[in-house]
This record gives C-alpha cells, structure tokens and sequence, in this order.
C-alpha cells in the first residue's frame, strides 16, 4: 500500500482470541478482494493488529472509496461485531500500551487510571483518527503528549 493510501482504523472493546482475529483476517481478506466502488476494484487490504484492531487500506491511486463503496465497509465491520460479540464504534473505548500488553477502557476509567497516575504524558496510546498508511506508520502508535488524548485529558495529567 502507498504511504498516501486511506485508512479506516476499528478498535475492538476486547482483545481477539488468535482463531478469532484469523476468522477475522479471513473475512477481511475475502471482502477486499471484492471491494468494489462504482463497478471498480478497489486496491484494498485489510489487517488484524494485535488481536484488537481491524483496519482497512486504499491505495485510491487506482479507484477512490465512494460513500457506498464506505457503507459496505462499515456493514462488513457491523456484521463482525454481532458475529463476534465485539464494539468496533466506540469512539471512546480508550486504547494503550500497558508494558508489552494492549489494554482498553471507557472514558471515565482511563479519567481514573490518569488520576492514579498508571497512564501518564509518556504512556504509548493509539490514535485510531489517522487518515492514511503514512499517519498509521508514524503517528498511529504514540506518546500520550503527541495524541489528541493530551487536548481532550491534558488537565488531568499533572492535576
């Protein structure tokens, strides 16, 4: 994929079993392989990290994603969270590095876990708002003072 390919970042409110993000990499796989906009195919790819995020890519060098080529997309991620009993759209389902491991939580319990201290300016968050592969490589996995949680949690950190 480009570096200025467009990118769709869904965060799972639970970590994926090994089976389930593989049922899951093979569901993405068979629907960018047949993604198409307005008759075109998309040059697609879709991807399980970390057994928590599904992220789907277009190189729209080729064919641009359109809004129903989108709505596909987002009835595919629908589909996944009923047939997984997962949150893909919880905006606010909070994800960061918690030593090796990736841990998630509502507003208010990552409000506490700043307040408590155990997440602070250098804790490694994940900005799920990147727009391409090039923002997904660089500014996707940062420190808490680099993300959009310093302008929405800042007080908090040295409160």
């Amino acid at each position: 994929m480009s570096e200025s390919s467009r990118v769709w970042v869904y965060q799972s409110n639970r970590a994926l079993t090994a089976a389930e993000s593989q049922q899951i990499q093979d569901t993405l796989n068979q629907f960018t392989s047949q993604w198409l906009a307005h008759g075109h195919q998309l040059a697609a790819r879709g991807e399980v990290r970390y057994n928590r995020f599904l992220i789907l890519m277009v190189d729209e060098r080729q064919a641009g994603a359109t809004g129903c080529s989108i709505d596909k997309s987002v009835g595919l991620m629908k589909q996944i969270e009923s047939q997984f009993n997962i949150n893909l759209f919880d905006r606010f389902n909070i994800a960061w590095r918690d030593g090796e491991q990736i841990s998630s939580c509502g507003r208010q319990e990552f409000e506490s876990l700043i307040a408590s201290g155990r997440v602070d300016e250098n804790t490694i968050v994940f900005n799920n708002l990147v727009q391409t592969v090039a923002e997904l490589n660089s500014k996707w996995e940062v420190t808490f003072k680099e993300s959009w949680h310093q302008q929405v949690f800042g007080s908090l950190v040295n409160s």
